[in-house]
């Protein structure tokens, strides 16, 4: 059997195995792993860009690169309720590269941790074919702020943070060689960490991830963790004017692009109806007792089985 077979979340659930250190509040599952330490929550969290599949240099700056690199990562504590702390990086480079690209990857990424405090404390370099980044990242939790994909119950409603579908737009400008549309490129080269939006009403949310591989895919881990099923709206589903312009210049949908193309990290919460009027966000759906989740439109529901991005998985 070969990874491409079963994906990545298929590879995921078999090497997947259940935690037996008590200090491990949350591991395998979410956007970060929450560990207990002392009297603190820390959260962890590592993500990885690879040239030519994350970024390229046709079109990113090697300090709009360094930002993705910390901003994705932020994201992730982020969905936790956590604020980010530390930072260690490790770099895989082609013995060709110019030094000169490293330190403005490196200026991206001080510049990106600046906003939030947060300090490249060590990390790790080798070589290889082709340039890859990979970034450890650690902050911390107030338990009383603590989001896990776990804690949707039926009756929640579905938050999310933002507009949806601008990067996988901007992306396939990129790809289509298409003039104009700079807001929406954008999105695709800066992305940014959407914690600030949901922080002053922390206490009142459920269930929470970002939104890395498209609306669907993230409200279907929810779900899974959850225990429970849901309903999107496709007329609640938030895509800027631009973004759908943008779509429809390359012959796609927009709302493809929201529902599974993901890199908006964006946040997707779920709230109980009585703490509705103290959030703040687009409702784009609800959580119940039913299995599966759905699109509701013009009056129908339909079954989504497709899935979001999928880094092995064959189409």
């Amino acid at each position: 059997m070969k990874v491409s077979e079963i994906g990545e979340f298929g590879l995921i659930n078999r090497i997947y195995r259940k935690a037996k250190d008590k200090s491990i509040i949350k591991g395998i599952g979410d956007d970060a792993a929450v560990v207990k330490i002392g009297n603190k929550l820390m959260v962890v969290t590592t993500d990885t860009l690879v040239e030519g599949d994350h970024f390229s240099f046709d079109y990113f700056s090697a300090e709009q690169v360094g930002k993705k690199a910390i901003e994705i990562n932020v994201s992730d504590v982020g969905a936790m309720g956590g604020v980010p702390k530390y930072a260690l990086v490790s770099l895989v480079l082609p013995k060709d590269i110019e030094v000169e690209v490293i330190e403005k990857i490196y200026s991206g990424m001080r510049e990106a941790g600046d906003k939030y405090g947060l300090e490249i404390i060590g990390g790790n370099m080798t070589h290889g074919n082709q340039l890859v980044i990979d970034v450890d990242m650690i902050g911390f939790v107030e338990k009383k702020n603590l989001c896990l994909r776990g804690d949707a119950k039926p009756g929640d409603f579905i938050f999310v943070s933002g507009d949806l579908g601008a990067s996988t737009a901007g992306l396939n400008l990129f790809k289509n060689n298409k003039s104009g549309f700079m807001g929406v490129k954008k999105k695709h080269l800066e992305p940014s960490a959407k914690f600030h939006k949901v922080k002053p009403f922390l206490k009142y949310i459920n269930a929470m991830i970002d939104v890395s591989d498209g609306l669907a895919s993230e409200v279907k881990h929810i779900c899974e963790e959850s225990n429970v099923g849901a309903v999107i709206y496709k007329e609640n589903i938030p895509i800027k004017p631009e973004t759908r312009h943008a779509a429809k210049a390359v012959g796609k949908d927009a709302v493809d692009y929201a529902l599974y193309g993901g890199e908006d990290f964006e946040l997707v919460f779920s709230v109980s109806e009585k703490n509705l009027k103290k959030v703040r966000g687009f409702l784009v759906g609800e959580i119940r007792k039913k299995k599966g989740v759905y699109l509701y439109n013009n009056g129908k529901e339909e079954l989504i089985s497709k899935g979001g991005y999928d880094h092995f998985k064959v189409c």
